[in-house]
């Protein structure tokens, strides 16, 4: 088997900004960024995500350590170097709404173009193969203000392509997209990591989607640092509880692979049901309503309420001596709530 391409390497990187105090936001930071991979950077709000991100674009200087780019100090590299080698795409919405999507992504080849940016056929090839690479062959012609959301973060990242470099770091892509837009820009972005060999690094809040399709995972706190790994090594190790860790409130779900708030109630069930995706979405709706599940082996469920889930239409309560036949989740807090069952 191949060995995996290193496009970045940190050595005991320090990152932050230099000034009359110089402020350190993470230090003896180590990894690696591999070619071919989509790797996925979580951390709340004020981590230091987007510091990591610029310094890695050579944005902003690192305070100390070193940063190898395909193999050489990054600082080696001419700015022009790089900008065939590093790619970016920020949140910002570029205010690009007069030009067509073509023009657009076109200026991604100016670091391959002359000094005046003509293009030649190749050029064009590549403007070609980026629009179909992300979907927007048929919008080439439309004019920027035009588009979606979505659409204006597929031809962002269609500018990228066209540069043809090996790292493509992204800063909250999917931000303020709608479901089914993050689905589809974070589907892209792992279909491009794959199939175009390239190193693709991004922020992210939308946690499901990178335990979903990222190959690695970068988990950024105040506490641990940087913690990197395989997607599935850091959920089983429960490193995932560290991303909100201050947030005693908030837990990771490890069956279903997402935060939720930490349920309080005061009233307990014993709750049954005839399969795991039942009783997610049962133990979700009495948890709303303030009911603590228990299972009927623990040794505090004497004197429960017993809930059995037999499917979404047919729900059997067991309350003060009382069975009570519920053909929905509606008619089971009815009656939950009704005075006559006591409990």
């Amino acid at each position: 088997m191949k060995a995996r391409e290193v496009i970045v390497e940190g050595k005991n990187l320090s990152v932050g900004y230099e000034g009359t105090q110089k402020k350190i936001v993470h230090e003896r930071l180590n990894f690696r960024l591999y070619g071919g991979e989509l790797t996925c950077l979580l951390g709340a709000n004020g981590a230091g995500k987007s510091t990591l991100l610029r310094t890695l674009a050579a944005a902003q200087p690192f305070l100390s350590g070193g940063l190898d780019l395909m193999g050489r100090p990054v600082g080696s590299f001419s700015v022009k170097e790089r900008s065939r080698l590093i790619g970016i795409v920020l949140t910002d919405k570029t205010q690009a709404g007069g030009l067509t999507v073509r023009e657009l992504v076109a200026l991604g080849r100016y670091p391959h173009t002359g000094f005046f940016g003509r293009l030649d056929a190749h050029d064009r090839e590549m403007v070609d193969y980026a629009l179909r690479a992300v979907g927007m062959t048929h919008k080439a012609d439309s004019y920027v203000a035009r588009l979606s959301d979505g659409e204006r973060q597929k031809t962002m990242i269609a500018k990228v392509l066209v540069q043809e470099c090996p790292l493509i770091l992204l800063d909250e892509p999917t931000a303020f997209l709608d479901v089914v837009s993050r689905i589809e820009i974070m589907s892209l972005l792992r279909r491009l990591a794959v199939e175009e060999r390239k190193a693709v690094l991004l922020s992210t809040h939308d946690i499901e989607q990178a335990l979903v399709l990222s190959d690695r995972l970068w988990l950024m706190t105040d506490k641990y640092g940087l913690e990197c790994g395989c997607t599935e090594d850091l959920i089983l190790s429960g490193r995932i509880d560290t991303l909100f860790e201050s947030q005693p409130h908030v837990r990771f779900d490890l069956m279903h692979g997402g935060f939720s708030p930490v349920a309080e109630g005061k009233r307990r069930i014993c709750l049954i049901a005839s399969d795991e995706v039942l009783r997610h979405w049962a133990q979700n709706a009495l948890s709303r309503h303030g009911y603590f599940c228990i299972n009927s082996s623990q040794t505090d469920s004497s004197g429960c309420p017993v809930l059995k889930v037999l499917s979404s239409c047919r729900l059997i309560l067991f309350a003060g001596g009382n069975e009570i036949v519920c053909s929905s989740f509606d008619a089971l807090f009815d009656a939950l709530n009704d005075c006559s069952v006591t409990f």
